[in-house]
């Protein structure tokens, strides 16, 4: 598993040193370390970033959606896919600084110009863009999931993929992935599956048998 280019390794390099720092940090803190949540990495990690880094180059989607820019760890190894197979990157964040830190660290990695970084609100920022989305990750607050999926899943491509993050561990988010998982079985023509990796994966695809591509 290679990224495209030495720029880009150093600064996932970068990126692993500093998660490498906060989980230590975070052991520090003890049960005072969700007060200090918004200062972490809180990444996919290297295998879910690397599943994801290879489903794209597979799939060659026109149009990736990330929700949950946060630092940029995922935005990395999308943006680096993305690249190779001639699409966009489309991601959106609510913080500015998470924003502003990924943003230099894409630039650093010299994969900037495939990415589209957006700053706001998930769900109006989702409703101002007319789609449609080929591929989707879903990793920003729990709370958001439903509400995100009721906005893109319209947009979502005849075969779009989602991959929708947290869904074994924390526990302490388990209710609202349960109703993100219920609203996801509740849709017609999707077809779904958990993958336990990393935190746990839900990996849904937008299938019907009208589909004409099939």
């Amino acid at each position: 598993m290679y990224f495209s280019s030495a720029a880009v390794a150093e600064v996932f390099a970068e990126y692993e040193k500093r998660n490498s720092d906060e989980l230590a940090r975070a052991a520090s803190l003890g049960s005072r370390v969700f007060e200090h949540r918004d200062e972490f990495l809180l990444p996919v990690g290297r295998e879910v970033g690397w599943f994801l880094h290879k489903l794209i180059l597979a799939k060659r989607p026109a149009r990736v959606l990330e929700l949950g820019t946060s630092y940029g760890y995922s935005t990395l190894f999308l943006a680096d896919a993305v690249m190779q197979v001639g699409g966009t990157l489309v991601t959106m964040e609510l913080a500015d600084y998470k924003q502003a830190a990924a943003r230099t660290m894409i630039e650093k990695a010299g994969i900037s110009a495939v990415v589209d970084f957006r700053l706001g609100d998930a769900v109006a920022l989702i409703d101002a863009d007319a789609g449609p989305f080929d591929v989707v990750l879903l990793d920003i607050w729990k709370d958001c999931y439903v509400p995100c999926l009721r906005a893109f899943y319209p947009k979502l491509a005849d075969e779009g993929i989602i991959a929708a993050d947290n869904m074994i561990e924390p526990i302490v988010v388990r209710e609202d992935v349960r109703k993100y998982r219920a609203a996801v079985a509740s849709l017609p023509d999707i077809q779904t599956t958990l993958l336990p990796i990393g935190s746990g994966i839900e990996l849904s695809v937008k299938w019907s048998p009208t589909n004409k591509k099939l």
